[in-house]
């Protein structure tokens, strides 16, 4: 080997980052700037995307030295096939770099991303580094800037991030994609249907986002599940981002350039309807925007659908209740619009207002949104001449009734109603009837909103309403707060229903003649109504 006077050369291995030249480090631009030697790899045609991202740090006189791969597929003609051209390509790029670095030249290797996260400046560092001064200069990750395409974090506390190169076997994939927190999957490409196919079967394709080209003019984020395999290049990724991190997936390319309303923090209020000339500014884009009314489910985020979840992730207002907006991530994007519980049809005007001028609109409900709550609402006030042409959707959610069952067992397993003792907005003596009815049909019933502050002997004289059809040993499954920190399940009988145990979160389940209670022997019993009724 031989050495300059004033002994060998140094390498550099300089991460440039996911693509944007912003992105490349101060210290990453000042090596490359003063380099004897750039190398960095290429496909057959020539082109570098690592070259492309330091070109603004490249000065005149540099020696390029361009590492064409040989293969770009895992096919070649090679007598020891893929695995072996490319050994044998990396030893002759080792070779090539190592007469620069000991005619005492400082080289530096480009490296898009991160050089030693999957890159190819690692087959040359294990070939050099233990023979020249060699440095890695770090460079921020594609899926760092994936995930703040994505507008989302990519793990949070004791979350467990894998990842994975899509090359693996699909039966791999998805049995590592099913026990995992978050994810990121890496080298798509003609992987991209086997790694979509471990996403279904690991049951998490509805979680996962599709990231092209992160941070570059070419950017392309969108929901992995409805993205054409013909369309996806080597530089992209699937993500699954943290479960803890909310919905509030921001939407690439779309924040608003003009200062937007404060975001509310959990406890502000809002008044609704308000002055929306802020909201009118931000959205002034032609056409209406949409209005989605949003089933959050009973509880925290694992009860909300991926489908409420994007469309969440893709507001621009969110309007509601106080603390049902307060179950949805904050995010500075958005601009958030609670109010109180009593002011249903204002707050259903105000999100059409803000539809109508181009604002994409969540209106937020607890439950399902058809369930006693804010569907309705909202589509009772757009049926008026003056909405006429702004879009009202309505995504489902996991119902109050749903869960509550779920929780011991399956006493809507045969026919039932759902009814509700609030006198607020139907009179009592309609209540009655409809009770009546239902107890004599021999039907489950669900009851939402059995009591309130203001609302005391309602329950009592439902429940007496109900004995005169139901036997006393009746089974009443009592939920409340079922997800939440409050969570509390009892069954008691018919006849010792006590309104005292039973407030404004509680739902009721008042079985059937046919609704058993089966021990568990230590557990708590499991509540079920057989599928065939008694002829």
């Amino acid at each position: 080997m031989t050495t300059a006077a004033n002994g060998p050369g140094r390498l550099y291995g300089v991460g440039l980052g996911p693509g944007d030249p912003d992105l490349v480090t101060v210290k990453a631009s000042r090596l490359i700037g003063a380099a004897d030697v750039v190398a960095y790899h290429s496909a057959r045609h020539g082109r570098s995307v690592a070259r492309s991202i330091a070109e603004p740090y490249l000065r005149p006189g540099q020696v390029e030295e361009p590492l064409v791969y040989p293969v770009t597929t895992e096919k070649s003609s090679h007598p020891g096939g893929y695995r072996a051209a490319m050994q044998e390509f990396y030893a002759d790029c080792a070779r090539r770099l190592a007469v620069h670095l000991d005619a005492g030249r400082t080289v530096v290797v480009l490296a898009e991303g991160d050089p030693l996260f999957y890159g190819s400046y690692m087959h040359l560092h294990k070939r050099l580094a233990h023979r020249y001064r060699t440095e890695v200069v770090p460079g921020v990750t594609s899926m760092s800037g994936a995930a703040a395409a994505l507008g989302q974090p990519l793990v949070e506390a004791d979350e467990v991030l894998t990842v994975l190169p899509g090359t693996l076997p699909t039966e791999e994939l998805d049995r590592r994609l099913a026990d995992t927190d978050a994810a990121v999957v890496l080298k798509l490409g003609r992987t991209f249907p086997a790694v979509r196919e471990a996403l279904a079967a690991a049951g998490r394709l509805d979680d996962a986002w599709y990231v092209e080209r992160a941070s570059t003019d070419g950017e392309r984020v969108e929901p992995l599940a409805g993205v054409d395999p013909d369309t996806v290049p080597y530089f992209s990724l699937a993500l699954l981002a943290s479960r803890l991190g909310g919905v509030a997936t921001s939407v690439p390319g779309d924040v608003a350039a003009t200062p937007g309303p404060a975001t509310a923090v959990p406890g502000d209020a809002v008044a609704v309807p308000g002055d929306a000339e802020q909201a009118r500014v931000v959205n002034a884009v032609s056409g209406p925007g949409e209005v989605v009314v949003v089933g959050l489910g009973p509880a925290g985020r694992d009860w909300i659908t991926p489908q409420a979840q994007a469309v969440l992730a893709a507001a621009d207002d969110l309007v509601g209740y106080g603390p049902y907006l307060d179950r949805v991530a904050v995010n500075p994007r958005q601009r958030r619009h609670p109010s109180d519980n009593r002011v249903e049809a204002q707050r259903a005007a105000y999100a059409l207002e803000l539809a109508a001028d181009g604002a994409r609109v969540a209106v937020v409900s607890s439950g399902d949104p058809g369930v006693f709550a804010m569907a309705a609402a909202v589509l009772e006030v757009a049926a008026e001449p003056r909405w006429k042409g702004v879009p009202v959707r309505v995504l489902p959610g996991v119902t109050a009734a749903q869960a509550v069952a779920s929780r011991v067992g399956a006493p809507l397993g045969h026919d039932y109603c759902v009814l509700s003792l609030s006198d607020q907005l139907k009179p009592w003596p309609v209540i009655e009837r409809r009770l009546l009815a239902a107890a004599r049909a021999d039907l489950v019933i669900a009851i939402y909103n059995p009591a309130s502050r203001s609302r005391t002997w309602q329950l009592a004289k439902a429940r007496d309403l109900l004995l005169e059809h139901r036997a006393a040993g009746t089974p009443v499954v009592l939920g409340r707060d079922v997800g939440g920190v409050g969570e509390r399940l009892e069954v008691v009988e018919l006849a010792q229903l006590d309104p005292a145990m039973v407030d404004m979160r509680t739902l009721l389940i008042v079985g059937s003649s046919t609704t058993r209670v089966a021990s568990t022997g230590d557990g708590p019993p499991v509540v079920f109504t057989p599928r065939r009724y008694p002829v």
